[in-house]
């Protein structure tokens, strides 16, 4: 093991590894994901299931994180499922917030609320995804007078369920 820096991996062990790793995927895919019907999260087995039916098989050599995500586009096809939306608070000078507004609106999935006196303030619901290009913005764009906080990481209804 020394000299050649191999180390050999027993097939029940590599076994547990890899059905480790895929109950890690399935468990950040549940996390991150609701039925954009209900706005529900999924239960970690349901999503395994889910996750053998589209024959879904781990790679050992990539990040768990990375897998999910892979999960979630390839899931997309076969099942109603979303990333669940972040909810987020901006607050923009008055001078700029009309302008990055309209450059925002595509990035935006719901408008909560918006409320506009001294300084343009935004409660909205956006895509995960779109975090990044949306911090970037309103920093390069308020040159660091505009403030945007996560309110939420997952918007997610939670309780129970009333049938009719």
């Amino acid at each position: 093991i020394l000299s050649k820096g191999e180390l050999q991996v027993s097939d029940k062990e590599r076994h547990t590894q890899l059905e480790q790793m895929f109950r890690d995927i399935a468990t950040i895919v549940a996390d991150k994901c609701v039925n954009p019907e209900t706005k529900r999260p999924y239960t970690v087995i349901l999503i395994e299931r889910a996750m053998k039916d589209i024959h879904y098989s781990v790679k050992p050599n990539k990040s768990t994180k990375q897998q999910a995500l892979e999960v979630i586009r390839q899931l997309k096809e076969t099942m109603q499922i979303e990333r669940a939306h972040m909810r987020l608070r901006f607050i923009l000078p008055a001078k700029e917030g009309k302008k990055l507004k309209e450059k925002l609106k595509p990035l935006i999935k719901v408008i909560e609320s918006e409320d506009f006196q001294e300084q343009l303030e935004i409660v909205c619901l956006i895509d995960p995804g779109c975090f990044r290009e949306i911090d970037e913005l309103i920093r390069s764009e308020t040159k660091g007078r505009g403030s945007l906080e996560v309110l939420s990481l997952k918007d997610v209804e939670e309780g129970d369920e009333k049938l009719e």
